[in-house]
């Protein structure tokens, strides 16, 4: 029989899993669609290569700007960039980073990094995939665009410059239509872009939705950009691939009982043929060397105890970074929520740190800033915050005013 040499893609579509064959010189096809919500729960994926495309739930994007063009020191500024961000990838689970350059020129560079959250074994197929990306990349764009889809049931977004990925994000809106919840989402993306120096301004916007019904017109109107509503585009084989590898969690835990019941067996035969040794009175160098057998591999697993206990202790760090009440676009978020409508309040400084806020800001009245303070405390989404709120000050623009908020469960 013939080799299968096809290529599949494995993408997140809107409610489903789903294998698109690519073959050369023609556009991928639908192969298959698994209604599932894990890769690992599909029991017969097709013949040939398989490449995974992670959605983008799974990762988070980091675009920088930086004031070089040496692309050799990309690695270590996203690192210090990702580490900032409170996000360290674990060492022992592969490759989980990866650098896609959208503009470099001899003076100034702006790239995207890519950190995947530690993979587990239901996060992956069983069949090993042969290489590894992530969905929006697959996903053919031009120009300035933002790009909107559905995978696996909740809205994501994509913002593009030139046609390259610049930044990608999930979010939790579920709706069958881009509501206000997801267009805030959209600006507050927009916003941090643009105060860590990445311009992204979509001169138009890609509504990827299976129903042609799909009412866009609340996010065109919000945005001031004309909203397209199409089908999803076939994918694209990404060119080049990633360097993505997350190491096989399900071979490195069989590997690790295999190793373990080695030594114990190895442990027990050792203890055995010493007592046989004792009772037959066997000579003591015999006994010398098993001992000293023993005790070297004792020395070998050893290392493996406190290569674990680093690891415990590496994941403990990753709390800030991967728990949503620190979030730092979910807090201003809240915040903003309690911004008195049509006061003409606007924050001018908001430094968030994961056990302390400090806002400044001013108000037209000082009335808009009681307000404020009054929601700040009585924001439900809040309460894990005590705030000191201080009497508006008056200045030559209106009335300035800084808040503080203490975490309730900051460690003294």
């Amino acid at each position: 029989m013939a080799k299968n040499n096809s290529t599949h893609l494995l993408i997140p579509g809107e409610s489903s899993w789903e294998f698109w064959t690519v073959e050369p010189g023609a556009p991928a096809t639908l192969h298959s669609s698994h209604p599932v919500a894990k890769p690992s729960e599909i029991e017969k994926p097709p013949q040939g290569d398989l490449i995974f495309l992670f959605p983008v739930k799974a990762l988070t994007a980091l675009p920088m700007h930086v004031p070089t063009g040496d692309t050799s020191l990309f690695p270590d500024l996203a690192a210090t960039h990702a580490e900032r961000s409170g996000l360290r990838p674990d060492p022992f689970a592969g490759q989980l980073t990866d650098i896609f350059p959208v503009f470099t020129n001899s003076e100034e560079s702006i790239f995207l990094s890519v950190v995947l959250r530690t993979p587990q074994s239901e996060d992956l197929p069983h069949k090993s995939p042969k290489a590894f990306d992530i969905s929006p990349r697959c996903l053919p764009v031009r120009g300035n665009t933002l790009s909107l889809w559905r995978e696996l049931g909740y809205w994501v977004f994509a913002l593009h410059t030139e046609g390259k990925l610049l930044y990608c994000q999930a979010t939790s809106v579920s709706s069958p239509a881009p509501d206000a919840s997801l267009v805030r989402e959209i600006r507050i993306a927009i916003t941090q872009l643009s105060m860590q120096g990445v311009r992204a301004e979509p001169s138009n916007a890609l509504v990827w939705c299976s129903n042609p019904e799909t009412d866009t017109s609340l996010l065109a109107t919000s945005l001031s950009l004309q909203a397209e509503l199409t089908p999803r585009p076939a994918p694209v084989l990404p060119q080049p691939l990633s360097s993505l590898l997350p190491a096989d969690v399900r071979a490195a835990r069989r590997a690790a009982r295999k190793r373990q019941n080695t030594i114990l067996a190895i442990a027990a035969i050792a203890v055995i043929y010493l007592g046989t040794i004792g009772y037959l009175g066997y000579e003591l160098w015999k006994t010398q060397s098993t001992t000293k057998k023993l005790l070297t591999e004792v020395d070998i697993v050893a290392p493996q105890q406190e290569a674990f206990q680093q690891h415990i202790a590496k994941w403990d760090e990753l709390e800030h970074g991967i728990d949503l009440n620190h979030n730092t676009v979910d807090i201003l978020n809240r915040i903003s929520r309690s911004i008195p409508s049509g006061s003409g309040l606007r924050l001018t400084t908001a430094i968030i740190s994961p056990n302390e806020i400090q806002l400044d800001g001013e108000a037209p009245k000082p009335q808009a800033v009681n307000q404020f303070s009054l929601n700040l405390k009585k924001n439900n989404d809040l309460a894990a915050f005590e705030w000191q709120t201080s009497e508006p000050r008056q200045t030559k623009l209106g009335w300035g005013f800084r808040f503080s908020g203490t975490s309730l469960t900051a460690t003294p």
